[in-house]
């Protein structure tokens, strides 16, 4: 039998896979949540990723330079972009509740691979906008039925899941840029449609991982497997029989809906970190232009390195609850040193910057872990495919609309528009807090629960989270 890192004896995982003891990165990634089936999802994740990191170096110079592109079309064509990736949540959702998620996640694959490859032969803002909108819509439907993958096979661990795919992502968009600082220092016409095959290639590599892993159990469901006698509703707690069923959408269902919509704000830091930062150095700092890929250094390494321990600290729905109230404090504080960042020098505004991309990264580890914790736990456990593909549409919201947010309001308002921002943030992260707790106590998250007998026997149950 094998040892973890720890020293404590190996034990089997869900998947009948021995884990080890190991609490380390490295150790998390070669034993994950979920075993084999969950490494290779990792695996095509960091490749899927990896293309990503590629196509969003080189996007914009590709539309501009190689499309000839005006910054209006560039502009609409981007917002496209977002509108589809709003509708590709709950759609993937929808679907993820009827079919397997397994040939569905390799179909937006392969849509993304055909459409994608549609770059090299179109030219011109008409032939580029269905292109891109379909590409967008594939790539958000992917990402939530990633997470509903990721869900069912991962378990009661999903927030440790989570950890490594976030620094799996985090270093496959590191490599990707990379990749593409080299096809972006040649120039030419050739080096840019290669990087176009490499995004494509990412896809189809991803597609073919996919295939492999078995298709999780749960659609949703608590299951229990081994020897079980059939299900008993009636075992069921009086409480929990006192409980209004929950609403069959969660289109009908105000408190998800109320959750999805405070959940808007708190992706924010992905906008500040991204657009305000680097226009707030180049318009209002006198801090070198050099100082923005410091930026993405920062939140790459922080991430990679400091995800798993976070995501350990808010771990559980009550414990992501608290960690979202933290997360508006972090990111006030980012706005606050950022609002003090115009008076200095070039020292002392670099210096601000940088320290308050660290408090934005930090606000990011939080959020990426509790909006999910919370999005799984406040659904009912019958449907949460489609309850996840409607939570899935916060952070496509929060793409199109963060950026017009910040260059539009806050920026235009200088300093006070950073301090406005971050004590409404974290003004609306204690709502969000307690209405959670709120749902949390009412049992909602927890109604359609099937009990299994007392009677059944106790060799081997596990519960499946969808």
């Amino acid at each position: 039998m094998r040892r973890g890192a720890g020293g404590t004896n190996g034990k089997r995982d869900e998947s009948g896979e021995e884990s080890t003891g190991g609490t380390g990165l490295l150790a998390q990634l070669r034993h994950p949540p979920g075993g084999r089936d969950a490494r290779t999802m990792l695996l095509a994740q960091f490749l899927d990723r990896t293309g990503s990191g590629i196509w969003g170096a080189a996007s914009v110079l590709y539309f501009t330079f190689v499309a000839h592109l005006e910054a209006r079309q560039l502009g609409l064509l981007l917002g496209a972009a977002g509108i589809s990736g709003i509708v590709g949540s709950p759609l993937a959702g929808r679907l993820a509740d009827r079919l397997p998620l397994r040939p569905l996640l390799i179909g937006c694959h392969l849509l993304r691979l055909g459409t994608f490859c549609l770059l090299l032969v179109c030219s011109g803002f008409a032939a580029l906008l269905p292109v891109v909108a379909v590409t967008s819509l594939a790539e958000r439907g992917a990402k939530t039925l990633e997470m509903l993958f990721a869900t069912r096979l991962a378990g009661e661990r999903r927030s440790t899941y989570q950890a490594l795919t976030r620094s799996a992502a985090n270093a496959g968009y590191a490599l990707g840029a990379g990749i593409a600082a080299i096809g972006l220092a040649v120039g030419t016409v050739d080096a840019y449609r290669a990087l176009i095959l490499g995004n494509a290639l990412s896809f189809l590599l991803a597609a073919a991982l996919v295939w492999s892993p078995r298709e999780p159990d749960g659609g949703g469901r608590v299951v229990a497997t081994g020897p079980a006698q059939a299900p008993q509703p009636a075992q069921a707690s009086p409480a929990a029989a006192a409980r209004p069923a929950p609403p069959a959408s969660p289109w009908r269902d105000r408190g998800y809906l109320l959750f999805v919509l405070l959940d808007i704000p708190m992706n924010l830091d992905d906008s500040v970190l991204n657009v305000g930062l680097p226009l707030w150095l180049v318009h209002h700092t006198r801090a070198p232009h050099a100082v923005v890929p410091a930026f993405l250094v920062l939140n790459t390494v922080l991430v990679v390195v400091l995800q798993l321990r976070v995501s350990a600290r808010a771990e559980g729905a009550r414990r992501a609850a608290g960690a979202v109230a933290v997360y508006g404090v972090t990111l006030l504080a980012g706005c606050a040193i950022l609002a003090t960042a115009t008076g200095g020098g070039a020292t002392s505004a670099s210096a601000a910057l940088l320290l308050a991309a660290v408090l934005v990264t930090a606000a990011e580890l939080m959020r990426s872990v509790s909006s999910w914790e919370l999005a799984v736990h406040l659904a009912p456990p019958g449907a949460r495919a489609s309850y996840l593909g409607v939570a899935g549409m916060s952070q496509s919201v929060q793409k199109s609309a963060g950026p017009l947010l910040l260059t539009g309001v806050v920026m235009t308002a200088g300093p006070a528009g950073w301090l406005a921002l971050g004590v409404a943030v974290a003004g609306l992260s204690l709502v969000q807090r307690r209405a959670c707790l709120r749902r949390l106590a009412s049992g909602w998250a927890a109604a359609g629960v099937i009990a299994v007998p007392a009677a059944a026997p106790p060799a081997r149950s596990a519960v499946r989270s969808g």
